[in-house]
Formats: structure tokens, C-alpha cells, sequence
């Protein structure tokens, strides 16, 4: 190949995102916007006949982008390439094609069709990963694992309370992508410069019927809202705050992504790992965390693209300028096709992911002698009725020694030993291991992940019941 692909198409985004961002999808909105504007336009009065509209309908999808092409070197305006192209294989309807309706009709409004339909992927990605993930929580809400803060050792949790963190965070997503969705609006009939002023020409200065023009074509195409006041354009807020949803997702991904590559370095989990896949070309034994790292990738891409909607909004000029739409064209689709991206990764992730239980339980072996000396010093002072003063000092003593052996030698934590044979302390073998038992340390996290599930998840999942779950496209 000679030419340049985004690698977002090539080899990223699932075929149905990619679909969405098509040539074929945009212009065939195009031309459904047409069509919906000559049904409304002949019902609110206007000479359009319905062979006229029978004839469009009928040419919705057959676009010859080959012809389209040579009118746009021609014309250098692409809303009128594609007039021209939809009234060759519709003659009869050609007179009245676009009428009343400047570029910015087909072009904000197909933009917006895009948008929700895209949104309504997204969609699907998160509620299929809220399905598998609260499946991975409860299936390792007992699961003892040690917890991090700072990346240094914490008192212990469990493998699937550390899931339902995962989850909170897209539930978080799935409601800025719904309340999206919901709020989204059609752009409508506006004119060239939002006054309408042309419908209300065609419509012989009747109001009402340039109002319900907007209403007809916005309930034809499933919008339950209008923008209300514009310049030519919709307000390029919509595609900051479009993707600025995105970027939430991205942001919440990558702290998953990132999770799943610190827990790989602690040998507690690994990703799916595919039997004749290279880890690396140097060194055999590798199993980097590939996926996760991609992941990464791709969701700081999207994070900084939300930079973009944001100029554009900032920097549109009285009713319009056109310095939003080459950066328009790349950030929108691009921002979508790379969430789209991250999300399939997520997925596929999750749903293969291995986990090493010895490895927790050797992590948690190694720092619960010292998380257990204040449980030990509660108990000798409650139950054995020893000065708390003083044993404090006694298990700050060995713990320091025990430390120090682990850091500058590199030995076991011997700590445990050193409290049993302690005379002071007066503890038996039996009574360390008795409070020692992991159920002492991780709190009600097993009970939290029972309550979020059945509380939170099963609720939100049952709204979705109806929902086509997504797959995983990925491939390395």
C-alpha cells in the first residue's frame, strides 16, 4: 500500500464504529435529511409530489462517490458535489432537492445522527463490560489480595472489591453517556445565518408552519429535541461536551489498564495470552501486558483530543466560521474510533484475564506481620491486660529489626518469629495464627461487593436487559 491509513481503521476500531465515521454512512444521512425535508415541505403545503419523495427514498443508499467526487473538483463545495450527484439518479426529484436549506442543514444535523449513533456503541461497549466485571467481582469477592496506596503496601482487600472500583467508574460513564444521548438535539431548518429567514420566505411569512417544519423532520429522525437558537451552525459546545464523555471513559479505562500492569509486574495476574504469541524478540520468557499498555495508548490519545472541541467552541466567530471543520473531521471521528478501540481492549482483557491466587497470598504473607501488630497489641493489652506503652515500644523494636533484615539483607520477614519468641509479649503459636486469619483484615469487602452488585449493577443491568452485548473484536 502506498497511501497512508489511520491505524484507528486499519487496525483499532470495531467494523461497526468504523461504519459510522463511513462515507457511506455520512452521505447517505445526507441524503435521508433530504428526503425528510421534502416529506415535511410537501405536508406543510409546497409543491413536492410524492413520486418526487417515492424517488429519493428510493436512492437513499446507491451513492456513486466516483460522481460525487468529480463535482466537488468542479464545484469545490461538497454539499453541492452531492446535490448534484443524488440529482442525477433522481431527476425528477432534482428540482427540489436541498430546498430552502443551506450546507450546514445536512452537515450539523448528519454530524449530530452520527454523534448519537455512535454514542449508542459506546453504550453497548459499557454495559457489556459492566456485565462481565460485576460477573469478575462476584466470582473473587473472597479472594484475599493485598491493597496499594502510593503503590506501597496497605492493609489487605479483596480481588473483587477492587473490581467494583473498576465498576464504580463506569457506572459513572455509562450515566454521562446516557444523560448524552437523551439530551441531544436535532439541529433543525436554521438558514444561513439561524434566522430562518428563507423557510419563513418559502412559507409565505407563516411561522407556525416554519416551526413545525423543524418538529416534523426532528420526530422523523427520532430527536425529541431542537436546538432552539443558533447561528448557521449548532453551538460546537455539543462536540466538547461529546467529548468530554469520551474522555471520561478514557480516563477510567486507563486506570484500569493501568492496574492490570502493575498487578502483571506483581505476578498476581497476567492477560490473555495467546499460545504461540511473542512476548518479545530478544527475550523468550517475556509476557508484557501488551493489551494494557495499547489501552493505555489510545485513552491518552482521546484525554488530549478533548482539547479540540474545546478551541473549536472557543473560537467560533459571530453566527460561524469555518475553521472547525478539518479539525472537526479528524477529532470527532478519531475520538470515537480510539474509545471504541479502548473499550474492545477492556473487554477483552477482563474476560481472559488469569489470576495467580499463591502470588496474592504470598504478597499478603510478606507484609501482614507488620499490619497484624496492631491487632496483636490490642488483643495483649484487652485480653491479657499488658501496659499498652509498653508493648507498643516492644513491637515497634521488632519490627524495625524485622524491616531492616527484609531491606538490607533480603531475608523472609521474620517478624512473627521474633513476637513468639519474645518472653515479654507471652504469646503462644496458636494465638498468633488465630489473629492472624485474613477474614481480620479485609473488613466487609466481600459484603460490599454483594450490596454494589445486587444494589447498584443488577438494578442499572435490568434497565438493558433488552440490549445486544458487545464482543471483542481485538486482534494483535
Amino acid at each position: 500500500m502506498d497511501t497512508y491509513i489511520s491505524p484507528l481503521s486499519s487496525r483499532y476500531a470495531s467494523d461497526e464504529m468504523k461504519y459510522i465515521f463511513s462515507a457511506q454512512y455520512r452521505f447517505a444521512s445526507w441524503r435521508k435529511l433530504w428526503v425528510s425535508l421534502a416529506k415535511a415541505e410537501k405536508e406543510l403545503g409546497l409543491n413536492i409530489s410524492n413520486e418526487q419523495i417515492e424517488e429519493l427514498s428510493t436512492h437513499v443508499n446507491d451513492i456513486d462517490f466516483a460522481v460525487a467526487e468529480k463535482y466537488e473538483h468542479r464545484f469545490r463545495h461538497e454539499v453541492m458535489a452531492h446535490i448534484y450527484a443524488y440529482g442525477d439518479v433522481c431527476p425528477l426529484a432534482r428540482p427540489i432537492i436541498h430546498l430552502g436549506a443551506t450546507s450546514s442543514y445536512v452537515m450539523d444535523n448528519g454530524d449530530l445522527l452520527q454523534i448519537r449513533d455512535a454514542l449508542l456503541i459506546i453504550e453497548r461497549w459499557i454495559v457489556s463490560l459492566i456485565t462481565e466485571l460485576s460477573q469478575f467481582a462476584l466470582k473473587h469477592k473472597d479472594q484475599p489480595i493485598l491493597a496499594y496506596t502510593h503503590f506501597q503496601a496497605a492493609q489487605p482487600t479483596t480481588l473483587g472489591k477492587r473490581a467494583t472500583l473498576w465498576l464504580n467508574d463506569l457506572v459513572f460513564d455509562l450515566s454521562e453517556v446516557r444523560h448524552l444521548i437523551d439530551d441531544l438535539p436535532f439541529f433543525g431548518c436554521k438558514g444561513t445565518t439561524g434566522t430562518q429567514a428563507s423557510f419563513l420566505e418559502l412559507f409565505s411569512n407563516e411561522e407556525e408552519k416554519v416551526k413545525e417544519l423543524e418538529k416534523l423532520i426532528a420526530q422523523d429522525l427520532k430527536f425529541t429535541h431542537i436546538v432552539p437558537v443558533s447561528g448557521q451552525t449548532y453551538s460546537r459546545k455539543w462536540d466538547s461536551r461529546a467529548l468530554s464523555v469520551l474522555s471520561g471513559i478514557a480516563q477510567s479505562s486507563s486506570k484500569f489498564a493501568n492496574d492490570i500492569r502493575l498487578m502483571a509486574h506483581l505476578k498476581e495476574a497476567d492477560e490473555p495470552f495467546e499460545s504461540e504469541q511473542i512476548g518479545s524478540s530478544a527475550m523468550p520468557y517475556k509476557k508484557n501486558p501488551i493489551r494494557s499498555e495499547r489501552l493505555t495508548s489510545l485513552a491518552r490519545f482521546v484525554m488530549v483530543d478533548n482539547l479540540n472541541p474545546a478551541w473549536t467552541a472557543a473560537n467560533q466567530w459571530l453566527e460561524r466560521t469555518l475553521d472547525d471543520s478539518a479539525n472537526k473531521r479528524l477529532s470527532i471521528a478519531e475520538a470515537f474510533l480510539a474509545t471504541d478501540a479502548v473499550l474492545d481492549l477492556y473487554l477483552n482483557i477482563i474476560s481472559g484475564l488469569v489470576i495467580y491466587p499463591k502470588m496474592m497470598e504470598r504478597h499478603l504473607n510478606e507484609e501482614l506481620p507488620f499490619m497484624a501488630t496492631e491487632n496483636i497489641l490490642m488483643y495483649l493489652v484487652k485480653d491479657k491486660g499488658l501496659d499498652r506503652q509498653n508493648i507498643h515500644s516492644i513491637l515497634r523494636d521488632l519490627s524495625l529489626k524485622a524491616g531492616a533484615q527484609v531491606k538490607l539483607d533480603g531475608q523472609e520477614n521474620q517478624l512473627l518469629k521474633y513476637i513468639e519468641e519474645d518472653q515479654r509479649l507471652n504469646l503462644t503459636h496458636e494465638e498468633i495464627v488465630r489473629l492472624l486469619n485474613i477474614k481480620n483484615f479485609i473488613g466487609r469487602a466481600p459484603q460490599q461487593v454483594i450490596d454494589f452488585i445486587s444494589e447498584v449493577i443488577n438494578p442499572l443491568l435490568a434497565d438493558y436487559s433488552d440490549i445486544k452485548l458487545m464482543k471483542s473484536e481485538v486482534t494483535l
